[in-house]
């Protein structure tokens, strides 16, 4: 459906893109992935034909952006970071406005209106104005305006940016809803938000792409391969410290303040699962292991790993 060949966005000597390549299907939610000015947002818009790229191709629906730049716009729906909204308007008045611009009138008109108020939510809010709505309906506009043709793609540049728990749970599930037969590039810095929505993730840092792939291939490619245990002990901090020192595989043991009188809390990183090492030692010394867990692998490990 879209095909990024080796786009490069130069601004003056700054180099805001490095030969950027990335391929999107049908029915696919694609997260962009990266911390904030890794050049997500100049990417969605090189795709978008809103910039021009300094050098590469964006080829869409099998159209080439730089010779049929309005033909793909028809064919997507885009929600820039902060919606373009006027706060005078009514939801009404602001969708029958994006359908017009899209050709769409008369009875088509109100049926694309009532379909994609009815998909957003925002049914009930057509007669207030922009100025009444909160931040999360105003998102739900926003994403409204952008469905208001059906387009084949959407692309939503951070969606849930500014919203409540509430509303970003909601936003997600109709981001989840709509890719189920479109395509979906959203971007995000946000590891939640790629294991809750996306099929596949492009992860991009200083406007190059780092890593790619589902992020259950990304966890297992990219994440540590050190265990992370915590342990909580009955006894003094110094006797547990030197019982689990004494295991080989154990390259780091950090004391962490805070525990109840009595006890000591223990962070230890291992090359190889010591958990059984952990609890003879434990035991060797006289001390009670009260609790003992496993810090299971995240997105925001491999995020780190591969932007810090």
């Amino acid at each position: 459906m879209i095909t990024v060949k080796n786009i490069i966005k130069r601004y003056g000597d700054f180099t805001a893109l490095r030969e950027v390549s990335l391929e999107t299907q049908p029915g696919e939610v694609v997260g962009l992935l990266g911390p904030n000015g890794a050049g997500k947002t100049t990417l969605m818009r090189i795709i978008t034909g809103f910039l021009t790229p300094t050098s590469g191709r964006v080829i869409v629906d099998g159209l080439d952006i730089s010779e049929s730049t309005e033909a793909i716009q028809s064919k997507i729906g885009y929600l820039p970071e902060n919606a373009p909204l006027y706060s005078d308007l009514t939801v009404l008045e602001h969708l029958q406005f994006a359908a017009e611009l899209h050709g769409i009138t008369g009875d088509k008109q109100k049926q694309a209106i009532r379909e994609v108020a009815e998909t957003t939510g925002i049914a009930d809010r057509l007669y207030f104005t922009v100025a009444e709505l909160s931040k999360g309906y105003k998102q739900r506009l926003g994403l409204a305006q952008a469905l208001i043709h059906n387009p084949k793609i959407l692309i939503l540049d951070e969606p849930t940016t500014g919203l409540d728990p509430n509303q970003i749970l909601e936003i997600r599930e109709l981001i989840k809803k709509l890719g189920e037969d479109k395509t979906v590039i959203l971007s995000t810095h946000i590891m939640q938000e790629v294991e809750a929505v996306c099929n596949r993730v492009v992860m991009i840092n200083q406007g190059s792409v780092v890593a790619e792939g589902s992020p259950a291939e990304l966890m297992q490619q990219f994440a540590t391969t050190e265990f992370q245990i915590r342990v909580t002990v009955a006894g003094g901090v110094k006797e547990a410290l030197a019982a689990v020192k004494k295991i080989k595989t154990i390259s780091k043991v950090t004391h962490i303040p805070g525990a109840a009188a009595g006890t000591a809390i223990l962070e230890i990183t291992a090359e190889k699962d010591p958990r059984a090492e952990i609890i003879k030692h434990l035991a060797a010394a006289k001390l009670d292991l009260l609790e003992l867990s496993v810090a299971s692998q995240s997105m925001e490990d491999v995020f780190t790993k591969l932007t810090k």
